[in-house]
């Protein structure tokens, strides 16, 4: 089996990469979404947690995304916490649903691949990319936020360069056929047995 980890910063279109990587038949592995189900149902973890954040970080049982998302964006030290407790969780989830898999390429989706030390579990990286405009355009849209918000979570993540630099494969999403069709190019050499 490839492990293929596939990120990018906010904005670029990693959901939309995916998606089209998932419509031409791979396996993937989307940590955000598996964080979010481990943080509301891994009770090891909620108590963990709530002792870092309080009882109010948790509503009716379920982490408020939102409310933790107003303390960790403003205070990075409580974001490492946070990611000291949960990434650990996310990889160790990934490493059994590995075992479990049966699929000969599988794409590990995170947005925070390299800060989370997930980049180790892959054997290939893609890095998508996308105009500073673009980006905004999609996140205002997505989000309703301002562009200083957006900024502010931009600094939260590693830059472009550092990314391309350390990826197998650069996936420019400015415009949809053209994404599709280097996703296609790349699916087709992820394919091959003997990758340079």
């Amino acid at each position: 089996m490839k492990i293929v980890g596939l990120t990018g910063g906010i904005g670029s279109g990693k959901t939309t990469v995916l998606q089209c990587f998932m419509d031409i038949g791979t396996a993937t592995y989307i940590a955000d979404v598996e964080a979010k189900k481990l943080m509301n149902n891994d009770d090891e973890l909620k108590f963990q947690i709530k002792q870092i954040f309080g009882d109010k970080v948790y509503k009716n049982g379920n982490i408020d995304r939102k409310y933790l998302a107003s303390i960790v964006f403003n205070d990075a030290l409580k974001l490492e916490k946070l990611n000291k407790l949960v990434h650990p969780k996310v990889q160790q989830h990934f490493k059994s649903f590995v075992e479990k898999s049966k699929n000969t390429i599988l794409i590990y989706e995170s947005a925070i691949l390299f800060e989370s030390g997930s980049n180790k579990l892959c054997d290939y990286i893609i890095t998508v990319v996308a105009d500073y405009e673009t980006k905004i355009k999609r996140l205002k849209l997505r989000d309703g936020v301002s562009e200083d918000e957006i900024k502010a979570r931009m600094q939260h993540q590693l830059n472009d360069d550092y990314k391309i630099a350390k990826a197998n494969f650069v996936i420019e999403n400015n415009n949809i056929e053209n994404t599709k069709s280097q996703i296609s190019t790349i699916y087709k050499i992820l394919q091959k047995d003997d990758i340079e």
